[in-house]
Parts: structure tokens; C-alpha cells; sequence
């Protein structure tokens, strides 16, 4: 079991920052965090999410028409802004990712299934990405008030993908923090049968 320290950093303190302190997330960073995520599971292991880190200020100018007005400001301060896509035709890869079973021909012809399955474990990655991203020091926060269909274009022209969330990351100033909304009850939301 983890110790109560690391429970404490990835949940109890987990935060949705909106400011940042002026301090740089170095390239190597973002690359131990995706290597230690990428092991999380998904179903038939099809890792669908496609990350892309916005980080100069040639790709924050890109970026900010893609926002929604209540985003800009503290996307355009994060370090960083992860844009969440997932691949459409993520089922391509999947002799090398899943070579047990033949799991392409599942999503073969069927884009509804795959979308759906794209977006479950898509997302479920995020989520992957977001506790890494905490077990390395950083903050987080995540959204999706954005325009999918202009970040697309804009990022994504000619690829197959969904663009479903994004997150700022970099470390939090905790003076732009709301204070903390009220969560469920164990037995307000679950039940054990």
C-alpha cells in the first residue's frame, strides 16, 4: 500500500489550478510522466490518447482562438497545455500493441464503436496522465472548455483524431486556487450488494 503522504499528493490535495508560478517544465519531465503512464491499462491495451504539448509561445498564439474566453488567461500563463486527442484509428496499431487476439477486425467498419472506445479509453489515460503528472511534482488543470473542431484544425489537420479535453500543466500557484467544492458521501453515490 502507498503511504499516506502519496495518497495525500495524487488525491486528498489533487487541486484544479488556474495560475502558475513562473517557473519552466523541462522537456525530460514530460517524457518520464508519458513513460509512466503509458503502462496504465486499457482495454486490449489500445492506448488511443495522442498528446500534444503546447509549450512555445508560436504554439500558445496557435492555441488561444481555440479557447473558450474563460481559458485563456491561465492557459496562456500555464508552462504548458496538453492537448487530449484521441486516435480515431487507433485500432491500426493493434497487431502491436495486442498481438494476442486479432482485435483490428473488432472496429474494422464499425467508427461508432471505435469512436466510443476511443473517447472510454482516451479519457481513462488522461486521467493516467494527470496522477503521473502529480507523482512528478506538477500541477494540473484539466478542461474542456475549448473549440474541438477549430484545436483540430489547428493541431490535428490530417489525422483522425477527437480532440476531448486539455490540461495546464506546470506548477500551481496556489493563490489562484477556488476554495474546494463540496464532494459526494460514500453513501450518497455508492452501495455495496
Amino acid at each position: 500500500m502507498l503511504d499516506t503522504k502519496t495518497i495525500d499528493k495524487l488525491f486528498h490535495e489533487a487541486r484544479t489550478y488556474n495560475a502558475w508560478q513562473d517557473k519552466k517544465v523541462e522537456d525530460e519531465l514530460l517524457q518520464k510522466i508519458y513513460n509512466s503512464m503509458r503502462f496504465a491499462p486499457t482495454s486490449a491495451n489500445c492506448c488511443p490518447l495522442r498528446l500534444t504539448f503546447v509549450k512555445s509561445p508560436e504554439a500558445k498564439e496557435k492555441l488561444k482562438p481555440c479557447l473558450m474566453e474563460g481559458n485563456i488567461d491561465k492557459s496562456m500563463s500555464a508552462p504548458i497545455t496538453a492537448i487530449m486527442a484521441n486516435d480515431l484509428d487507433f485500432f491500426e496499431h493493434m497487431e502491436f500493441l495486442f498481438p494476442h487476439a486479432d482485435v483490428k477486425s473488432w472496429y474494422v467498419g464499425k467508427p461508432e464503436f471505435a469512436a466510443k472506445s476511443a473517447l472510454l479509453n482516451g479519457t481513462l489515460q488522461a486521467a493516467y496522465f494527470m496522477l503521473a503528472a502529480r507523482s512528478y511534482g506538477l500541477d494540473c488543470g484539466p478542461m474542456t472548455g475549448f473549440k474541438p473542431k477549430k484545436t483540430k484544425e489547428a493541431f490535428f489537420p490530417d489525422k483522425n483524431v477527437a480532440v476531448t479535453m486539455m490540461c495546464n500543466i506546470g506548477y500551481g500557484d496556489p493563490e489562484g486556487l477556488h476554495e474546494r467544492c463540496p464532494r459526494f458521501d460514500f453513501e450518497q453515490v455508492c452501495e455495496i450488494i
